[in-house]
């Protein structure tokens, strides 16, 4: 098989014959949960049309080449076509066009507003997040979408783009990349890292159900990846401060991040997971739900210190969140 052979196979027949079944379908595009990574909601897009795929929750996407290569984790392109062509040998390939259409973007029509919506804010609600604190942190999106219109919330990055996150859909409006929030009038010696802007905002929330009276955070800056696979951007950022907390999934994805950092900023890094480590992220532990899935629950890579830090933490009584006090 050869590299414009492997390109005219269907994605989603490839995905199929690998045992991956859309979600849901919108148009031209099907959602899967990825087959990169564990996760509870699909974010692994597919347009049919265009037969490329992209995961929201990595920030990459490609050509069936490209999967191949992140599925395998191998670039030697002989042996991936040689994958690809025995476990697609049944698949008829896509028909070739003699011209191909420009495509218009994904998101037009785009208008941005106070976050008030019910339905956005029932849905914050839904997940534990304080209402004031995602008005002040987010954005209210309208757009259209492949011709529908949708609303959503909006988390502006520092390059102009936008996370979208409603009930039924979550994206990115392009350029994807960080957010940096600084405080105060000059850089903080402390920077709070986070994978997600839901992460952020269930962080916030814990900090003012504890600090009433003070709920701002003030002496702490705060970058959030918006996709573990930005940690590459963030790091010329994070050089300047003399100790980081990294508030990561307590999952694959955010063990080697952790990693990474660990191995970037040697005595800087703390990590913050061990505070709800019984628990998938900062929001479920916001939420109380308790994760559920024994690979991720078994917690193997973590240290016999952190889980006895752990038992303490709760078997002192201490309320929700207290252990983020700075």
């Amino acid at each position: 098989m050869n590299i414009q052979e492997a390109k005219a196979i269907p994605l989603a027949d490839y995905l199929q014959c690998l045992g991956y079944s859309p979600v849901k379908r919108q148009g031209c595009n099907l959602w899967y949960k990825s087959p990169l990574r564990t996760e509870s909601e699909p974010s692994f897009k597919v347009n049919t049309e265009l037969n490329r795929w992209f995961d929201f929750g990595l920030g990459k996407g490609g050509n069936i080449i490209d999967l191949a290569e992140q599925l395998y984790q191998e670039n030697h392109l002989p042996s991936l076509l040689e994958r690809i062509g025995r476990q697609a040998h049944n698949v008829r390939p896509m028909p070739t066009l003699s011209r191909q259409q420009p495509t218009a973007p994904s998101f037009q029509r785009l208008e941005i507003k106070e976050l008030a919506h019910p339905a956005l804010l029932r849905y914050l609600q839904e997940r534990g997040i304080d209402a004031a604190i995602a008005r002040n942190e987010c954005r209210e999106l309208h757009f259209t979408h492949n011709g529908k219109p949708y609303f959503a919330i909006g988390f502006p990055n520092v390059a102009g783009g936008y996370e979208v996150r409603n009930p039924f859909f979550k994206a990115c409006i392009a350029p994807k990349e960080i957010t940096h929030i600084q405080k105060g009038n000059g850089r903080n010696y402390v920077c709070y890292l986070f994978e997600g802007f839901m992460d952020y905002l269930s962080f916030l929330t814990i900090y003012k159900r504890n600090k009433p009276h003070s709920p701002d955070l003030t002496d702490k800056d705060c970058i959030i990846l918006n996709s573990v696979s930005n940690i590459g951007k963030a790091m010329s950022r994070l050089d300047g401060y003399g100790r980081i907390h990294c508030f990561f999934d307590n999952d694959t994805a955010g063990r080697t991040a952790y990693r990474e950092m660990e191995q970037a900023f040697p005595c800087k890094v703390r990590d913050a997971s061990t505070y709800y480590s019984e628990y998938k992220d900062l929001n479920d532990y916001l939420c109380g739900r308790k994760s559920v899935q024994e690979t991720e629950c078994s917690q193997t890579n973590k240290s016999t210190a952190d889980s006895e830090r752990t038992r303490q933490v709760h078997s002192a009584g201490r309320k929700i969140g207290r252990g983020f006090k700075p």
